[in-house]
């Protein structure tokens, strides 16, 4: 098919997408979130799923997100080119991972009309394939320092320090240079530690261990639902664990559609990660969600969800649904929650231990969802209570623009939390008002 007959066509997908919507609307369902969560019956959406993500309009100047009451919020660095990921390290630099998706081949209808949409929103187009430098010398909260620390990446993503190793999730694998402490600049080659298969979900998240003897590493799958076949998922929807002595990687855990945020919560060291879970069945079915990850643990991805719900449209294999354990926490439906951190107690007033997680925003629901930065308090190594939102307003009233769209978040090196915004081209610093 010619390119103008595919417009043509994509154009009427997106209104038949519109009509869906409207549709939906009229169903809409409370949000699915907390430890026990009201999950509406699936509901196909047929061969187009809903579709629908705001126009990326960026922040006006002075325009900031809204902090919750008793916070406040400034822009520790602008001008990035979305930024996605944030490491802290050990002497107070901060590094941003700027990455974005890159153009697939287009071989339906559908994936005309998904390209023309994310690129629409920003969410789609040459990665930058950096990771910046970002340093506040003088403490006022705002980074004066703003520079290339690596370039000619490959979507980098997630970073780790490690006794004069920095480790980098590169789509196609974890590499490892040479690190000298208050270094402006690794530009020595790599070694590659691991090989990864590009395309799908593509970000690769990276948590040190506490012994810092081995690197979690968060692999999303290709796919929705497994729609090629299991044999190109393989190695995929996975958590690896990754051992810096030997160089060898396994499967810590598998069935999760797309771990990206890892965070290890202190009191137990569990490792814990917000998976966003599948699409085309409903605005809150099922909902993306937070757990802790058991080792050798399988999370249901592609048979079923939120514990043994079996997806119908899969064909199903009884042995691992019967294995599929139930995420601990649920976030609400395609909230894409992205970034994960632990926050102690009165790092921000008012706020007890708990994780904080970054949540990109919906594409593909009526009534849009997350674009906000929320609290889940924990007590006793689990969440103990219902959700609080830190920042908001990254979407506009009318739910047609986006002005930001929060991905990372992590604790600053002046105790402050930091969350990359990735249509904002922002890292934002929140601290008591």
């Amino acid at each position: 098919m010619t390119i103008s007959g595919l417009f043509a066509r994509g154009v009427a997908a997106v209104g038949a997408a519109s009509i869906l919507v409207r549709r939906m609307r009229d169903e809409a369902h409370d949000p699915a979130v907390g430890p026990a969560p009201a999950i509406p019956p699936a509901k196909s959406q047929g061969a187009l799923p809903t579709l629908k993500m705001p126009t990326a309009r960026g922040w006006s100047p002075g325009q900031v997100p809204d902090a919750a009451p008793g916070l406040k919020v400034n822009a520790f660095a602008m001008g990035l080119k979305h930024p996605r990921w944030i490491e802290v390290l050990p002497n107070g630099d901060v590094l941003v991972a700027e990455a974005l998706s890159v153009p697939g081949g287009i071989k339906s209808v559908f994936d005309y009309a998904m390209d023309a949409t994310m690129r629409r929103a920003a969410a789609l187009g040459d990665s930058p394939n950096r990771i910046t430098l970002l340093r506040d010398r003088n403490g006022d909260g705002v980074a004066e320092t703003q520079g290339a620390f690596m370039e000619g990446l490959n979507q980098p993503f997630g970073m780790a320090l490690h006794e004069g190793t920095f480790y980098v999730g590169n789509t196609d694998g974890v590499f490892a240079y040479p690190y000298e402490e208050g270094a402006d600049r690794i530009a020595a080659p790599g070694r590659r530690l691991t090989t990864f298969k590009p395309g799908g979900h593509w970000t690769r998240s990276l948590l040190k261990s506490a012994d810092g003897t081995r690197i979690f590493v968060g692999v999303g799958s290709l796919s929705n639902i497994a729609e090629s076949g299991m044999a190109v998922e393989e190695g995929r929807a996975a958590i690896y664990e990754l051992d810096l002595a030997s160089g060898t990687a396994r499967i810590f855990a598998s069935g999760l559609r797309n771990p990206v945020g890892l965070a290890l919560e202190p009191t137990t060291g569990t490792l814990w990660t917000v998976v966003n879970e599948r699409d085309g069945i409903g605005d809150e079915t099922p909902p993306d969600y937070l757990t802790s990850v058991q080792d050798g643990g399988f999370y249901g991805w592609p048979y079923c969800y939120w514990g043994q719900t079996v997806d119908d449209r899969v064909p199903q294999d009884a042995s691992l649904v019967a294995r599929a354990i139930r995420p601990d926490y649920a976030l609400g439906g395609h909230t894409a929650s992205l970034g994960l951190c632990w926050l102690p107690a009165g790092t921000l007033p008012g706020f007890p231990d708990g994780m904080v997680v970054g949540q990109h925003g919906s594409w593909n629901r009526s009534t849009l969802s997350g674009y906000k930065v929320i609290f889940v308090p924990f007590e006793n190594g689990r969440p103990s209570g219902p959700p609080r939102t830190i920042l908001s307003g990254f979407l506009s009233p009318d739910e047609k623009a986006s002005y930001g769209r929060p991905v990372g978040v992590a604790i600053g090196p002046d105790g402050s939390l930091l969350v990359a915004d990735d249509v904002g081209d922002a890292i934002w610093r929140v601290t008591g008002a």
